[in-house]
């Protein structure tokens, strides 16, 4: 879709323009003291947590009904609980779910991030997020998690997932960006984002375009796919080969989109090399049958994600962490697996790399995936042992207990709620309770801790 084509559709609404005041911010962020702020809502005027006795001063929470001792005994004995189990995992190397972390010259606040999930609601076709998106990630931030990671973002109009993918491949999507980013930060949490090209997966159909499982046709708006090899995963149309000067022109795009997510403010970038999308096809010698530089072994099959690497590297400021999202198997035979993994984990911190975010699958289809909670762990868990570098975990991580001692026996570094924070936004300040974290060193916005659980 042309951008002239594309700006015509978008600004076509059919309503008329909301007004509001003039210099009215309708975020919030003209707030000049947020601290303050803070402060406050705990000033014991009834609106703070110093306050739960309510307008009229009678006892509340706090009062003779013994419900606060109840609260405060239960909050010491999941202290005492938490303390003795993140003592003990400092002692083999690991953490607890509330200790900051810091990569490069940026501390997260916490180790319960938000991973990259795809939406489909770009639905102008534009690649630009919406107010849905806002929602989405600004709701997350507000509920605790220390990382947001927005979801797979196109390098190139070509490289979506669906026609209704985000995308940062021309600055006219810069501005589209920034407020949900400016509001992310102003909630607490760390902005990151994931660039991705999808290749022989794209053009593929979603619950906005119909036709799921398949591929969209030019006619519904969908596109020429294109991958290391003309080999198509499972019914999708077969792909075309890039050439040599095409992949060149790919690793451009990557970083011509990593320095659009510096201008919209993003504090950490993700390369999205995992899930059988075009970097992942080049790892895997399922999908990679190529016989050049990029191809023929496992160092020209990781080619084309160093290169892509070194690009984003040079781009981004030096204090910026720099993330790869990796499979650590396809669960086929004779596919991608740990050992090379590992491997690659070590060459990728070589590069300037600063955490791998370990998932599994997505590269072939027809597998047989065991999932269950914990499943991809122990892929974690090896790269950060034999690899040295920082981990993320995913994959049915639902439980408060469970995450924590994920963290606590060493298995990675930061774990990743899904699923679970797409039912609950609030996820990590309901872990805080369950682990007797005080109200004030749990990750509350000023504005909600009248309503800490």
């Amino acid at each position: 879709m042309a951008q002239a084509d594309i700006e015509q559709t978008n600004g076509d609404t059919g309503s008329a323009p909301i007004e509001t005041p003039k210099g009215f911010d309708f975020r919030g962020l003209d707030v000049p003291n947020l601290a303050g702020a803070a402060a406050a809502a705990g000033d014991g005027t009834g609106k703070g947590k110093a306050g739960k006795a309510g307008k009229t001063g009678k006892p509340g929470k706090g009062g003779k009904n013994g419900k606060a001792k109840n609260k405060a005994d239960k909050q010491a004995k999941g202290a005492d609980a938490n303390a003795a189990e993140a003592g003990e995992g400092k002692a083999r190397g690991g953490a607890g779910l509330f200790d900051p972390i810091t990569l490069r010259g940026l501390t997260i606040r916490n180790r319960i991030w938000l991973p990259p999930m795809d939406t489909y609601s770009a639905f102008a076709r534009d690649g630009r997020p919406t107010p849905f998106h806002y929602q989405h990630y600004v709701s997350r931030a507000l509920g605790g998690f220390g990382m947001i990671i927005a979801e797979a973002t196109a390098v190139a109009p070509e490289g979506r997932i669906s026609p209704c993918d985000v995308g940062l491949w021309a600055d006219w999507q810069i501005d589209s960006w920034r407020w949900i980013v400016e509001d992310i930060k102003q909630a607490g949490a760390v902005p990151a984002i994931q660039l991705n090209h999808a290749g022989r997966k794209g053009s593929s159909g979603c619950f906005a375009v119909g036709y799921e499982g398949e591929t969209v046709p030019e006619s519904a708006g969908g596109w020429q796919t294109v991958a290391p090899s003309p080999i198509p995963f499972g019914g999708y149309d077969t792909p075309r080969a890039l050439t040599v000067d095409e992949i060149h022109g790919l690793v451009g795009a990557f970083a011509a989109a990593a320095g659009r997510a510096v201008a919209a403010g993003f504090q950490a970038i993700e390369i999205h090399a995992a899930h059988g999308y075009l970097i992942s096809q080049f790892l895997d010698p399922l999908s990679n049958e190529r016989e050049d530089e990029y191809g023929n072994g496992f160092e020209g099959r990781i080619h084309f994600l160093l290169e892509v690497t070194d690009a984003i590297r040079g781009v981004i400021p030096d204090d910026m962490p720099l993330l790869v999202r990796v499979s650590a198997t396809d669960w086929a035979a004779g596919g991608w697996d740990l050992d090379q993994t590992v491997a690659l984990a070590k060459i990728l911190k070589e590069h300037g790399v600063d955490l791998v975010d370990v998932s599994t699958g997505g590269i072939v289809s027809g597998v047989t995936i065991p999932a269950k909670p914990d499943y991809q762990v122990p892929f974690s868990a090896q790269v950060r042992k034999r690899a040295d570098v920082p981990v993320t975990a995913v994959g049915l991580i639902t439980k408060t207990k469970q995450a924590q001692k994920i963290l606590a026996k060493g298995k990675a570094d930061a774990v990743e709620i899904g699923r679970a924070a797409l039912r609950d936004p609030y996820w990590p300040l309901r872990a805080a309770a369950k682990l007797g974290v005080p109200v004030e060193d749990a990750p509350y916005p000023p504005q909600y801790v009248r309503g800490a659980f």
